[in-house]
C-alpha cells in the first residue's frame, strides 16, 4: 500500500479508500466463514448424523415404594416431586412412613 497522508487527502479520496477498505474486509470475512463452515461440516461428519442428541440411557424400572390408601391405584416411586395426594396428607399430620408399601420377601 501506498504511503498515505489521510489529514492531506479530500472527503472523496477518503470516501474511495473506506470503499476498498470495505470491499477488501468482506472478502476476507466471507473466505473465513467458509472455511469455517468446512471445518463445521468435517467435524459433524466426523461425529455421525449432524451432532444430534443421543439417545438417553436405559433405566431400570422403578418400583413404587408409596401408596395411598384411599386409592391404591395411586403410587409414588419416591422420585420427582411428591403427588398431591401424598402432599395433603403430609400436611394434615401424617408421615412417610404411613404410606409406605410393604414387600413381602419371595
Amino acid at each position: 500500500m501506498k504511503n498515505c497522508n489521510l489529514k492531506s487527502m479530500s472527503v472523496d479520496e477518503l470516501w474511495e479508500l473506506h470503499e476498498s477498505v470495505a470491499d477488501e474486509l468482506s472478502q476476507k470475512i466471507m473466505a473465513e466463514r467458509a472455511t469455517l463452515e468446512d471445518r463445521l461440516r468435517k467435524l459433524k461428519a466426523a461425529v455421525g448424523d449432524g451432532g444430534s442428541r443421543r439417545a438417553r440411557r436405559p433405566y431400570p424400572k422403578v418400583l413404587p415404594k408409596y401408596r395411598n390408601p384411599k386409592n391404591r391405584s395411586e403410587t409414588w416411586a419416591g422420585r420427582g416431586k411428591q403427588p398431591l395426594w401424598l402432599a395433603a396428607q403430609l400436611r394434615s399430620g401424617k408421615k412417610l412412613t404411613d404410606f409406605l408399601i410393604r414387600r413381602t420377601p419371595a
